[in-house]
């Protein structure tokens, strides 16, 4: 395959970022449309759907993809990840049900620090002084928005503390799915066979996921129906779906450093369509997780 030129890499990082920034003005029209009693069984009714919907278009069009040879190893390797996409997923949309766009998305683009540590703890890779001190100041931010919450500050929210929670682990399984995603491609897969593999087992996950908390995939409204369409191909197939064929042509640091533009880009829509403005707090918390994670992300000279 070509290698794509330095435009060709800028415009879709920049398509890639606004995509996945998307999801959550989607997610949030979706529940405000629905006004729903069971706000769990309607986050994962939409993680489903999102998946369910991104693999079908997938599956339709397998024999263009020009799938790649799937061997025991790499194939492992993308259920894992389908696995964690599912939880990251299903924990990160029902956190949109609790907290603030500005504290949900800032929260679970934190994976570049989870990833950081996981890569130490499970591959041994040394952490340097720079990296310690990135991990200590997002990790500062992080309290800053917890405490800000339970305090009550935002008051507007059903249960902050757990919304934020819940992006954390969301945060964390998109770190294992970035690392498991990572070897499937490196062990042979390419990104239309992986994505393939990986949106099919999280959709697979997810499906009976609705009934288990008495919620049907039917007698929704169709500006609801409309919302998880634009997830699945807006957000998903062609977001996630770019940043992962970047991963081939550009550094995973380089895509970490774009995705800190999610929250801002998503907290700015958020302000604008529901006039949903951050608390002070929730604001200068975020703030100093970004320049963590930017601490942490940036080459140390």
């Amino acid at each position: 395959m070509k290698k794509p030129t330095q435009w060709e890499i800028i415009i879709a990082l920049i398509v890639g970022v606004i995509g996945v920034s998307s999801a959550a003005i989607w997610v949030r029209l979706a529940v405000d449309t629905a006004n729903p009693d069971n706000k769990v069984g309607f986050s994962v009714f939409l993680a489903a759907s999102r998946l369910i919907f991104s693999a079908l278009i997938l599956l339709t069009s397998w024999r263009k993809l020009k799938p790649s040879k799937i061997s025991s190893t790499n194939i492992y390797y993308a259920i894992a990840a389908g696995i964690c996409l599912a939880v990251h997923f299903a924990t990160w949309i029902t956190s949109l049900t609790h907290t603030s766009i500005a504290a949900s998305t800032v929260l679970v683009t934190t994976n570049p620090i989870w990833v950081g540590l996981i890569n130490w703890w499970w591959y041994k890779e040394k952490l340097n002084r720079q990296n310690i001190i990135g991990i200590a100041i997002a990790l500062g931010g992080g309290v800053i928005i917890a405490i800000a919450d339970r305090g009550g500050i935002v008051s507007n929210y059903s249960n902050p503390l757990l919304g934020n929670s819940l992006a954390l682990v969301g945060a964390i399984m998109s770190s294992l799915y970035i690392i498991f995603g990572s070897q499937a491609q490196r062990q042979g897969l390419n990104t239309a066979s992986y994505i393939a593999i990986a949106y099919s087992v999280a959709a697979i996950c997810l499906f009976p996921l609705p009934f288990l908390y008495q919620t049907s995939y039917l007698n929704h409204s169709v500006n609801v129906y409309i919302f998880v369409i634009l997830m699945a191909i807006v957000s998903q197939l062609i977001g996630h779906t770019t940043l992962n064929w970047l991963v081939r042509w550009v550094s995973p640091t380089i895509i970490s450093l774009s995705l800190l533009f999610e929250p801002v880009v998503a907290s700015l829509v958020g302000a604008i369509v529901f006039q949903e403005i951050p608390a002070m707090s929730v604001l200068i918390g975020g703030l100093i997780i970004l320049t963590g994670i930017a601490t942490f992300l940036l080459p140390n000279k």
